[in-house]
């Protein structure tokens, strides 16, 4: 495997910090991972700002092809490193060896997938001069500086070259990436194919750099650092929110674009139900337990209509959870976390806990959870995150309550119907009510599983996300870093 230095990734250099110390943690066993990693502080983050700010004209001055060029050579560079960074992200993440490889090559599709789009072009908007006066040509510039905050759960495909990462640097913008604390060494990796690929294509060096820190100190002087001009931010509700108002307090804020917490709520219609209540058992426990439960898209929730068709699916499915091996889960505490949310929910007043999975064979990990309730002990307080293997079925009493529960619930990810012909009616009077609650829409399937493509919408009302007209996933994630500029009888 490709030696790991410790070392954060500033411009062309690699620099040891002074602060706290860290180390990759195996969930599998509890081995703590060499090397050791230390914070940055106030002056890296100075050193990548000032760095990413002197590049920043020379870099968005760039042609299209030229940063097609750089991106695809970023995807060449991850490629070559695919056995280094599967072994370690297993090893940090305790993710399956073929999950960590296919995420391999979504991280490298992303790159390549915006390289295309920068080679095609796109059509240009123009008002020609006339009668109303010169022409009106609009063009679309880089925004500045981009923050990304990589995620847990996705070391290579939200992390430090993802799709943040990806997007920003397609619209022109250099980019200075927080490294997470869970996969430091994955970071690394990553982190110095990205910057080899800047020096290699003649680029600034401050076009990229990366860092280690402690989210509240060094995160935050990233996102109110006057030279950063927006944000990318996948992870936790509280971070998110953290990072949102300190960029809304700065003398001149900038845009937040942090997808933070779902629970991708899933309706079985009464025919789809009683038509295939055993096969949807089945792939609905596969849906909840796929990753432990820790992606952003697992089913959290389900609405049907009480009756002995649900009560058959329950059964099918609860002996589906009791069943599951378990996995390990990505840190100690993300398992903690999701025991206190399991406890809480067998704690709620009319909730039952109809099936518990084995605990896993793992240093850090947790139990699969499947729970039920009745539609008139269902509160808010029941729509809450529980990040891991756990989903709470609600039994309502006819589909107006179905409806009428949907109407209340937060924004989200996703939203799944599950409808036969039968149940047509009752869908297209649901349909409305989705479309105002999520930004992915999904029929007769599960949400687990984004695809990265130009149709693609992964985002939603908040607080699925801080800003629900925009995607982090797909081809449209680009205009989240550029603005539109409207030239008036410009010369050609």
């Amino acid at each position: 495997m490709a030696r790991l230095t410790g070392r954060m990734v500033i411009g062309f250099e690699r620099v040891a910090g002074t602060g706290t110390a860290i180390r990759a943690v195996d969930p599998r066993s509890g081995e703590r991972l060499d090397p050791e990693y230390r914070y940055g502080g106030e002056a890296e983050v100075e050193r990548a700002c000032a760095l990413a700010e002197d590049a920043f004209d020379t870099y968005r001055a760039t042609s299209p092809e030229r940063r097609a060029a750089f991106l695809e050579a970023v995807a060449a560079k991850l490629d070559d490193l695919t056995e280094a960074l599967v072994e370690r992200a297993t090893a940090e993440t305790g993710l399956p060896v073929p999950r960590v490889t296919g995420e391999v090559a979504r991280t490298t599709g992303q790159l390549r997938l915006f390289a295309g789009d920068l080679r095609a072009g796109g059509d240009v908007a123009v008002d020609p001069a006339g009668d109303a006066g010169p022409e009106v040509r609009q063009g679309r510039v880089a925004l500045g500086p981009v923050a990304v905050f990589g995620a847990s759960n996705f070391p290579l495909a939200f992390s430090v070259a993802g799709g943040d990462t990806a997007s920003a640097l397609a619209a022109g913008c250099p980019v200075i990436v927080k490294a997470h604390d869970a996969h430091p060494g994955t970071c690394e990796l990553a982190g110095r194919a990205v910057s080899d690929a800047v020096r290699e294509a003649g680029l600034p060096e401050g076009v990229f750099s990366m860092l280690y820190g402690d989210g509240p100190a060094l995160g935050i002087a990233l996102v109110t650092d006057p030279r950063v001009q927006a944000v990318g931010f996948t992870g936790s509700r509280a971070a998110g929110l953290a990072i949102a108002k300190a960029a809304a307090n700065r003398p001149r804020p900038i845009p937040v674009y942090a997808e933070m917490s779902s629970v991708n709520p899933v309706f079985l219609l009464p025919e789809a139900l009683a038509e295939g209540g055993g096969e949807l058992a089945e792939a609905y426990v596969g849906s909840v337990t796929l990753g432990a439960g820790q992606f952003c898209t697992n089913p959290g929730l389900v609405f049907a209509v009480r009756g002995a068709v649900l009560d058959a699916f329950l059964d099918a499915a609860a002996q589906a959870i009791a069943a599951d091996q378990g996995a390990p889960m990505l840190t100690s505490a993300i398992a903690r976390a999701y025991a206190q949310g399991v406890e809480r929910l067998e704690r709620h007043p009319g909730v039952e806990i109809l099936a518990r999975g084995k605990e896993p064979d793992a240093a850090v990990g947790g139990a699969a959870a499947l729970a039920a309730v009745d539609a008139e002990h269902f509160g808010p307080e029941l729509q809450e995150e529980i990040f891991g293997a756990c989903s709470l079925v609600v039994r309502c009493a006819n589909l107006d309550q179905v409806r009428e529960l949907a109407r209340g619930l937060e924004g989200q990810l996703t939203a799944t119907i599950h409808a036969a012909p039968g149940d047509r009616e009752a869908a297209d009077r649901l349909l409305p009510v989705l479309e105002r609650l999520a930004g992915r829409i999904v029929w007769d399937g599960w949400p687990t599983g984004v695809r990265v493509g130009h149709a693609m919408v992964h985002g939603g009302p908040f607080p699925a996300t801080s800003d629900s007209r925009t995607t982090s996933v797909g081809s449209l994630a680009i205009e989240r870093f550029q603005r539109p500029v409207a030239y008036q009888g410009a010369r050609r």
